[in-house]
């Protein structure tokens, strides 16, 4: 618990600059798998991670930060911790995805992550009334299988995403697979007829041979489709995308499909399972990833369990598509905390 009490990463500012800017990493600590959110409800912004550091990625709980500009985060505490707070699953607390949903005048959160059933890994959901908790799961997991057709792969690295054109809720996941289908309206179960396998074909190590992490946004009339290559301990682990016209498919992959891979020059190594984050209003975009602590890169010292969480500017060509992003140690600039809508 020591580690969660020094949570709280003191944003820097350049020298010669009055300008303040993130630092990467910037959370303190071990960290992976971030999710990231903007609530409407209290104009904030929150980052909610797998906690990192435990041999056999054996983590049983998850951590919530928030911050009004992006580069000051406050630790909030763990907002959903396995054995005390559900039934079937006693670790493995993965890569968690949230959503907030307005329900009448009030919000609601659901909040979707991957844990261990004794059987393999499986998708569970917990909802609370803020997007710190305390959150309640549903009871049982709402994904434990793989798809119709799949014979392979784990139940994991879950997604969640509403479709700005129809309104409908979207999950995804998968790890050695991508699959996709539409929830209900009560937001903890998925329309088993729409479940599809959408697990981008060929690639290779070098490129967008698709590994896990999917995360999928809209923007200028295309689906955005993102993913993570090659195994989470190798400083090769990178982000690679395709578009759609369609949440569930199929996916065109990019031209230049890797848009986030490492930088051994400044010491980046794995930049990969991303979120990304639009500022609402504004055409204006970040990407949030875990990396593997230098430190750490021995296959002897555990590179998968060391990761750390950090942020960078996204951005986009003329033609709509992504531009590789420069991952930097800086992070980014302080942004304007939003007014609080009506």
């Amino acid at each position: 618990m020591k580690k969660l009490l020094l949570a709280t990463l003191t944003a820097f500012t350049l020298q010669g600059s009055a300008q303040i800017y993130s630092g990467n990493p910037i959370l303190a600590g071990f960290h992976a798998d971030p999710e990231v959110m903007y609530s409407h409800e209290t104009n904030r912004y929150y980052i909610y991670t797998t906690t990192d550091g435990t041999p056999g990625w054996g983590g049983w709980y998850f951590t919530v930060f928030s911050s009004a500009d992006l580069t000051r985060w406050k630790y909030e505490g763990i907002n959903l911790n396995l054995p005390r707070d559900t039934r079937w699953s006693s670790g493995n607390a993965w890569a968690p995805a949230i959503i907030e949903k307005k329900e009448g005048n009030d919000y609601k959160y659901y909040f979707y992550y991957s844990g261990e059933t004794g059987h393999g890994k499986a998708i569970g959901v917990a909802v609370s009334d803020t997007p710190t908790g305390p959150f309640h799961d549903y009871g049982k997991p709402i994904v434990d299988h793989r798809p119709q057709g799949q014979n392979h792969g784990q139940q994991i690295d879950v997604d969640v995403f509403q479709d700005p054109v129809s309104g409908k809720y979207y999950l995804y996941w998968g790890n050695g697979y991508m699959a996709g289908g539409e929830l209900n309206d009560d937001m903890v179960s998925v329309k088993e007829e729409t479940v599809r396998v959408l697990t981008p074909r060929g690639g290779s190590l070098k490129d967008y041979a698709y590994r896990e992490g999917t995360y999928v946004f809209y923007r200028g009339g295309k689906y955005y489709f993102l993913w993570s290559v090659d195994d989470t301990g190798s400083p090769n682990y990178h982000v690679a995308y395709g578009t759609s016209d369609s949440p569930l498919g199929p996916i065109e992959v990019a031209k230049e499909p890797v848009i986030l891979i490492q930088d051994a020059a400044h010491e980046i190594y794995g930049p990969a399972h991303n979120s990304v984050l639009q500022i609402p209003g504004r055409d204006e975009w970040y990407i949030v990833y875990h990396r593997i602590n230098k430190n750490y890169l021995e296959r002897s010292k555990g590179p998968g369990i060391h990761r750390e969480t950090c942020i960078d500017k996204m951005e986009f060509n003329a033609d709509g598509t992504i531009r590789p992003v420069v991952p930097t140690q800086r992070g980014v600039k302080a942004i304007k905390p939003l007014e609080k809508e009506d």
